[in-house]
């Protein structure tokens, strides 16, 4: 589960060639822009994530209203309406998420790690979903197979630290919708990131299952996870001409346990799916975060004529670790921010 909103430390703070009012302050190795001197090395701080939808409704994030529109959010039934943080340029500074004074909010004296995002009423913000994408519900994400989710890599430098040298793959964070496909107890479903589907014929997601034929060729007990490219895709940003699958875990419902790197690739090969580009199938980690994101910023290896939205690394044999403060799959991404400076959503 993303932490969106949490206590954390000012790690260090610099100047910006030219700017009077502002300097730029790291939060773990995340670069945001701030008012002169509201922080010092060292200091607490209630750091936002890009991507939070920060509540209109609050006072404390009023002054975002100038120049950010307000988005809407349904989720369970629940409208929240608030400020999307995106990653934006000021004075010639990238500048990802927001830092504000723990008082300014009611949290002074938490400790630093501490996630306030239900307390504030901050959720993930995520784009319209089409119709032909978001289906009729059947119910809620099966329990039995983990979600899609990876840590960013401004989350990780420790972990990074502590594994060079080891062996990593990596490969293209391919930008579509993502979908799992499962087979369990005999019963073959679909699901959108966070909803199990019904079968309908305008399902894009159905379709797709149809297209490669998952229904009939996966094995029982198993669930394959990829993204979904093309037109009416998330605005098709690959520019693709049709829809494709690109699958990037395969799960195995009884153990409970992702397959390794070597046996995912044979079991995809073997039931005829694609799997997402591999950027480097053999990696010896030998970069920090600001490597790895460098390394995120090329064009696409599906459409050289793009630029790719990031990059997935995982080791070659499947691990856990402390991730953000939890134990949890081994797994980051580093998202170019090329990309993210040129999103329009």
């Amino acid at each position: 589960m993303r932490h969106l909103a949490t206590i954390q430390q000012i790690a260090e703070i610099q100047p910006i060639p030219g700017a009077d009012a502002i300097e730029k302050v790291r939060i773990r190795d995340w670069w945001c822009v701030a008012k002169k001197s509201e922080f010092a090395a060292g200091d607490p701080c209630v750091y936002f994530e890009i991507d939070s939808l920060l509540p209109s409704s609050n006072p404390a994030f009023a002054f975002l209203a100038k120049g950010t529109k307000e988005r809407y959010m349904l989720i369970d039934g629940v409208t929240y309406t608030g400020y999307r943080l995106k990653t934006i340029r000021l004075r010639g500074q990238i500048s990802q998420g927001l830092a504000l004074q723990p008082a300014q909010l009611g949290l002074a004296g938490l400790p630093v790690g501490t996630d306030v995002s239900d307390q504030l009423g901050i959720v993930k913000y995520e784009p319209p979903i089409p119709a032909q994408l978001a289906g009729q519900v059947k119910g809620g994400f099966p329990g039995f197979i983990p979600k899609t989710d990876e840590e960013r890599v401004q989350n990780c430098g420790d972990v990074i630290a502590r594994r060079q040298g080891e062996r990593f793959y990596i490969t293209e964070k391919v930008d579509g919708s993502s979908a799992t496909f499962f087979k369990h107890d005999g019963q073959f479903g679909v699901c959108s990131r966070n909803l199990e589907l019904l079968d309908t014929p305008e399902n894009t997601l159905w379709n797709m299952a149809r297209q490669y034929r998952l229904g009939e060729i996966l094995p029982d007990e198993h669930a394959v996870q990829g993204e979904i490219v093309g037109p009416g895709v998330q605005g098709n940003p690959l520019r693709l001409p049709r829809h494709e699958l690109y699958v990037f875990n395969v799960y195995d419902i009884k153990t409970g346990r992702y397959l390794d790197w070597q046996a995912l690739v044979d079991f995809c090969d073997r039931l005829g799916l694609k799997r997402v580009p591999v950027v480097d199938g053999d990696f010896a980690l030998d970069r920090d975060v600001a490597g790895l994101l460098a390394l995120a910023d090329a064009p696409s290896l599906l459409n050289p004529a793009v630029k790719r939205e990031g990059i997935v690394i995982r080791p070659l044999t499947e691990q856990r670790d402390i991730i953000d403060g939890q134990m949890a799959r081994l797994s980051f991404k580093a998202i170019s921010n090329a990309y993210l400076l040129a999103e329009k959503e």
